[in-house]
């Protein structure tokens, strides 16, 4: 059972098990107050499924694609929960979430994920169906595209406004039941640098 967090667009939190779903979920497409609403959407999902922290086995953290103030929030709520229950971090890629929900649902053939990048950009991940173990097949990594100009699907193109937790902690259950883990790199995908870096700092002389 995984306590599974994504921040990539929206804020979304569930509490999800192989066997029986999605325990709970909730979660706002609300692009600007991730910091304030994941607390409490963590308490949320927690109570209504019945789960003591004690009872997961790990936390998935969706690794994006996202900008980067957004999805930052998530990972480290997801790090620190996962510390705090000594419990592994299981990071998957967000809009795989996305591609499996569809899938699930009865989708079939190419599909192309786009979700909103800022800067008059979109992420973008083009997939083919899902694999032996339920996973699904990313024909590429995910990618920067103008937002006007990306290109036509060979397939159907979704644009997702929100990613589900509950759907990402079903891949990572996936993943984890198929011997596949990791899934994504520990790493974020921002897809692009930072605003601000570091500087170099001053010379002080004497």
């Amino acid at each position: 059972m995984l306590l599974a967090i994504d921040t990539s667009t929206g804020t979304s939190v569930a509490v999800v098990d192989l066997d029986g779903g999605i325990l709970a979920e909730t979660g706002t497409n609300d692009t600007m107050r991730h910091a304030e609403l994941i607390g409490d959407g963590i308490r949320d999902v927690l109570a209504r499924a019945g789960v003591r922290p004690a009872e997961l086995s790990g936390v998935a953290a969706g690794m994006g694609p996202g900008p980067f103030t957004g999805l930052r929030v998530g990972i480290a709520a997801a790090r620190a929960f996962a510390l705090g229950i000594g419990r592994p971090v299981v990071p998957v890629v967000s809009h795989d979430a996305v591609a499996h929900a569809w899938y699930a649902a009865g989708g079939s053939g190419r599909l192309q994920v786009v979700t909103d990048a800022r800067r008059r950009e979109s992420a973008v991940t083009d997939y083919d169906g899902l694999d032996a173990d339920g996973l699904p097949v990313r024909l590429a990594e995910p990618r920067l595209e103008p937002r006007d100009g990306v290109p036509a699907p060979r397939g159907i193109r979704l644009d997702a406004e929100t990613v589900s937790a509950g759907s990402l902690g079903l891949v990572a259950e996936l993943a984890h039941a198929a011997g596949r883990l990791p899934v994504a790199a520990d790493e974020a995908l921002y897809l692009r640098a930072p605003d601000v870096t570091p500087s170099a700092g001053k010379r002080v002389l004497r």
